[in-house]
């Protein structure tokens, strides 16, 4: 029988330790504890049937939704009929938004410009936030801040108009997405490789909540915020944080930083997916942006290390977190990129739920509480 240990298992789910170990206490997986002082082990197989969706999955599925957006396979991406890693090569953020939006590269985007007024305005909110407020905070506050702007954002037909407002609005009111996350020069083709590659990527949990917000018919603005907000989470959107601070471990000592984690049983941070089985296509792409740098050698030696472990290879978080280290980018940078980023996507799916039956996700609860 094949058995995977615990770092192994939670890298090849995409969950932290302790999921791992409530899906053994719910009878999802079988645990075995080891002997001598070794840790425990989980059977190889039942933890690839959870993966594959052969066995019980940890959460119910509402219900299937239909889209013609994006299609995530175990070793690629392909939205609308194009492979992703061919359109970051190649394709801008703008054209992107032309393709999930209207379904075409070459569609004309509307002419959808946020008020300068406005924006000034939006730009002051934003740089009297309290604290040490995170680009993603400032991000937040800055799509609350010019909805009220837009007197079409009700017209769910003209959702992409609306949308294209909020998404230039959110970057002219941090001052330009660059200048907000290094004061560095900005190195050509980075922002747009990452862009256009995060810019979707099927129903992960942002793009999920945004559906949720647009089957209730909110606006484009509502449903950014709904994303922006399941966005703003470990295991999703800040994750390339983490893997940030662990590369900046690793620089020091590759093998330490790895064998630490490794010991305590902690997953390696920028490693494995919840659907890609043996690598994260995305991944490669960010790499080939820093090509010769320490950087793009250390995730090369990191993952050198770990070969042999099923799922676990670099994913796109990891990537990110190389780009952000080798052009001096703020630890919390990649955060701030993905939520531009997705925002294209979170909008290209209102646009596709606004064509469907409203309210489709009312969930049916199951109460396992106290009755009077």
């Amino acid at each position: 029988m094949r058995t995977l240990t615990t770092s192994e298992a939670v890298a090849r789910l995409g969950v932290k330790p302790e999921t791992l170990y409530a899906y053994v206490s719910r009878g999802l997986l079988t645990s075995r504890r080891g002997t001598g002082g070794r840790p425990s082990t989980f059977d190889a197989d039942e933890v690839d049937a959870l993966v594959a969706g052969r066995g019980r999955r940890p959460t119910g599925v509402a219900e299937t939704i239909t889209t013609r957006l994006t299609l995530v396979e175990p070793d690629d991406a392909v939205v609308r009929g194009h492979r992703l890693v061919d359109l970051a090569r190649t394709e801008t953020p703008e054209r992107m938004a032309s393709l999930l939006w209207l379904g075409d590269l070459d569609a004309p985007l509307p002419e959808a410009v946020p008020d300068e007024a406005v924006v000034a305005r939006v730009r002051g909110l934003v740089a009297g936030m309290p604290g040490d407020a995170r680009p993603v905070d400032r991000l937040r506050l800055a799509v609350a801040a010019l909805a009220p702007s837009d007197p079409w954002r009700f017209d769910l037909e003209t959702a992409a108009a609306s949308g294209l407002r909020c998404w230039r609005g959110m970057t002219a009111a941090l001052g330009g997405l660059w200048p907000a996350l290094s004061d560095r020069p900005e190195p050509p083709g980075v922002l747009r490789t990452a862009l256009v590659l995060l810019a979707d990527h099927g129903l992960a949990a942002s793009t999920l909540a945004a559906r949720v917000a647009a089957s209730a018919r909110a606006h484009p603005y509502a449903v950014v915020s709904a994303g922006l907000g399941a966005l703003d989470g470990p295991v999703h959107g800040t994750a390339s944080t983490a893997a940030y601070r662990f590369l900046a471990e690793a620089l020091d000592d590759p093998s330490r930083a790895v064998a630490d984690r490794l010991r305590a049983g902690e997953r390696l941070p920028g490693f494995g997916h919840s659907i890609y089985r043996e690598r994260d296509p995305r991944t490669e792409v960010l790499l080939g942006t820093i090509a010769g740098t320490r950087e793009a050698a250390l995730v090369a030696e990191l993952a050198t290390q770990v070969a042999g472990r099923p799922g676990v290879f670099p994913n796109v978080d990891l990537g990110l977190a190389a780009v952000m280290h080798a052009h001096g980018m703020r630890p919390d940078a990649g955060e701030a990129v993905f939520a531009v980023a997705r925002t294209v996507g979170w909008v290209a799916h209102a646009i596709e739920q606004y064509a469907e039956p409203g309210l489709r996700f009312r969930v049916t609860g199951t109460y396992v509480g106290e009755r009077p």
